[in-house]
Formats: structure tokens, sequence, C-alpha cells
């Protein structure tokens, strides 16, 4: 599909009757599912969305969790208020220094796949805009093309209508529809996976009072970040649901996510079993309750004596409740799994924050910059995070690989509760 050109000047009006006619009727290419590769070198770019979610790691650990088998490596390259000519890259010399060094680091990586967050910053400039932004996002796409990666495109998110005194967004919401058009464009016709940030996450009318995404209408909460990454993960790779049964002359359970249910036996007032995941559960939101029940673990038991069981995992009690919750389904969204993968995402984040002290350290313009007969002689520092990042890496590896648990379901009131 050849991508919109829009002429210097026309109204907004007209710039959206231009991008509904060309817009594609096929299905969105995040509707074919991606696949992350054994040894895939995944590295993001783009504004302050891109750059911010180091600090939580929601995406990187949702992303992980679903290849536990597979080594995979991320790198973060956001830059607060970049835009694809990499003007907040520049430092103190000119915007095309911004845009070298962007594509200097993205290829140095090496990377296999590249997620592109840019959109969001340029459509402060509206419609008249939006022909320099399209040429300079081919322009970059035609400068990291060395690497042969496989591209992912993030479409910019809806400005939060949070209420006075903060500005009403209707008229920026207009514009940053057209940026979002331009790129599903462009991922058409490029071949690239694009996920619509813009269009599935929430319509951005009114805020959730409880549960605003964002600080401020633009900038994301670590709440924002984590339905974020369920947008991402959901539209990229697809959304798997597996239900597996364990049964044996001691009892039946069900469990609403793939798993390997083994190793039974009995125990005074009920039965036990192992269970090995295949994946590790979601991350939970920062108030810890699960979105939806999907994203917890339901445990389902049947054939059982009418009373009251406990669930136990590993020897602590996960759960209580009748034989009747039991049948249907009971939530549970605490526990070892649980653990294992906040663990993970603190592995991440942790990681992060070593490459970021990596590739921009505080002080850089006495490092390698004009300063530097100052204090150029520490910059042989910087290259000591490598270690530790390696470090952070090999942890990030042995915790998304799930291991097995043993739970028991017992009638409470038996000895040895």
């Amino acid at each position: 599909m050849k991508r919109p050109i829009v002429p210097q000047g026309v109204t907004l009006a007209v710039t959206l009757a231009i991008l509904a006619a060309i817009a594609p009727t096929q299905a969105l290419a995040a509707d074919v599912p991606f696949e992350l590769k054994d040894g895939d070198r995944v590295v993001l770019i783009g504004g302050t969305l891109v750059e911010r979610e180091q600090a939580t790691g929601y995406l990187e650990t949702r992303l992980i969790r679903r290849f536990p088998d597979r080594n995979l490596t991320f790198r973060n390259l956001g830059w607060s208020g970049d835009t694809v000519e990499g003007v907040s890259q520049a430092g103190f010399g000119p915007v095309e220094d911004g845009f070298k060094h962007l594509v200097e680091h993205v290829l140095s990586l090496k990377p296999t796949v590249l997620i592109v967050g840019f959109g969001a910053n340029e459509s402060f400039e509206g419609a008249a805009g939006l022909p320099k932004f399209l040429q300079g996002f081919e322009k970059l796409l035609k400068a990291v093309e060395p690497a042969k990666a496989r591209l992912v495109f993030l479409s910019p998110t809806r400005q939060e209508d949070l209420g006075p005194p903060l500005p009403d967004p209707s008229r920026h919401n207009a514009e940053l529809a057209l940026y979002r058009d331009a790129i599903e464009a462009e991922a058409e016709k490029r071949g690239a996976a694009f996920v619509d940030l813009f269009r599935f996450l929430p319509d951005g009318s009114k805020a959730d009072p409880r549960r605003p995404l964002t600080t401020n209408g633009i900038h994301f909460s670590p709440y924002g970040y984590h339905r974020l990454a369920s947008v991402i993960d959901t539209r990229l790779i697809g959304q798997k649901f597996a239900s597996n049964w364990g049964r044996s002359d001691l009892g039946a359970v069900k469990v609403s996510h793939a798993a390997d249910i083994r190793n039974w036996g009995k125990v005074p007032g009920g039965f036990r079993f192992e269970m090995l995941d295949s994946s590790l559960p979601v991350p939970r939101p920062p108030d810890g309750a699960a979105e939806q029940p999907t994203e917890g673990r339901v445990i389902s038991a049947i054939k059982l004596d009418p009373g009251r069981y406990l669930l136990k995992v590993d020897g602590f009690i996960l759960a209580s409740a009748t034989d009747a919750d039991w049948k249907a389904g009971v939530a549970i969204q605490h526990g070892p799994e649980f653990d294992q993968v906040e663990a993970l995402r603190a592995a991440v984040v942790a990681k992060n924050e070593l490459y970021f002290y990596r590739w921009r350290p505080q002080n850089e313009t006495y490092l390698f910059g004009f300063r530097k007969h100052e204090q150029g002689k520490n910059a042989r520092e910087i290259p000591l995070f490598d270690p530790l990042i390696a470090a952070k890496e090999a942890e990030i590896a042995r915790l998304r690989v799930p291991v097995p648990h043993t739970y028991e379901l017992i009638r409470e009131g038996e000895v040895g509760q």
C-alpha cells in the first residue's frame, strides 16, 4: 500500500478524509501471531513511552515468560522526547548527530527484532507535520535495514482525559489518530507487525478515576504500563487459553493454564499432586490484584465430599473454599509462581538500570564529550558494567523457567494442617 503524503497546510478534516479513503481493509498485521525465536536480540526505540517502560519491566517480563525455553535479550534505547530524527540524542551538536547516534547504537546491538515506538512527540505538529514525520520514519527504517531485523511498529497512545485543570485532549487525539493511521499503513507496506495502542487502550473519553493509566494524560503510571504490556503482549503474540486436567483414583483437578499434573499421593483428609507450569503467570499490577481471572489462575476440583477444603502449595495455605466452590473453580492470585514472576520482573528492571548507566552515564560530557579532558580517564569504568549486566541476564534466564511445586487439597479440621 502506498503511504499517504499529506500536503502542507491542509486542514485536519481534509487529512482525516484522505487517510480514511486509503485506510487498509485487510486484517491488522498483528492479527498474525508474532513469535520470538531462540537467540533473538530485541531492541526497543522510541520516545518517552518506550524509555519509561524499562523502569517497570512489565512488557519485557510478559514477553520473556511466553518463551521460557528460549534465550532472549532486550535492550531499551528509548529516549524521552525523542523523534524519528533522534533530536533528543543530539547533545550539544546538531540534530544530525542525534540521528547518527541512534542508528549507530541500534546497529551495534545487531538486533533481530526492532520494536519502534515513535509518533507521539511528532503529533504535536498536527496534520501539517505528518509528511515530515513520514519522511523521517522512512529514513530511519532505511538506515537500520542492515540489521535485517523483524519489525514491530507501535502506534502512539491516546491522550487520556483526566479532566480540569488539564486540557481537553479531543483535538490532540484527532491528530494522534493521523499518525496512528500513517504508521499502520507503513507497517502494511513493509509487512511489519503493528500494535494499535491507540485503539486497544481505553478510548480516552474519560479516565477511570479509580485507575487512570497516566499521571498527566500522556505519561503512563506503573499501572498504565501494566495495561500497556498486556495489550502489546496479547496483540503481538496472541492470547492463548489452555486448561489441563489431572486425574487419579485419589481425585481430579483442573487448572486454567497449561501445566503438567503428576505424582499423585494420599494425605490425611485429602490428596496431593505435583504441578509444573508450562510458563509463569503474568505479573500482577502494582496493587497486586489480577486484572481479570484469565490473568490469575483458576483451580477446580471435583468429586470432593461435602465440606470445606484447604489448598496448600509447598506447605503454605493458598486458599480455603467449600467443595461447591472448588467444583466451580477458585481463583488463585498468589503463590510461588507469582513470586517467581515478580522476581523475574525485578531482575529485568535491575538489568535495564545497569544497561541505562552503561550507555547513558549521567556525566557523559565529562567522560566522552568536550570536557573529557577533566574526567575522561574515568571512561574506562563504563565497560565494567558489562559483567554486571551479564550476571543479571543469567539470573533472568534462570527465573524465566517454571519449577515444580507440591499441592495438597485437604479437608479442613484434619490433623496436621
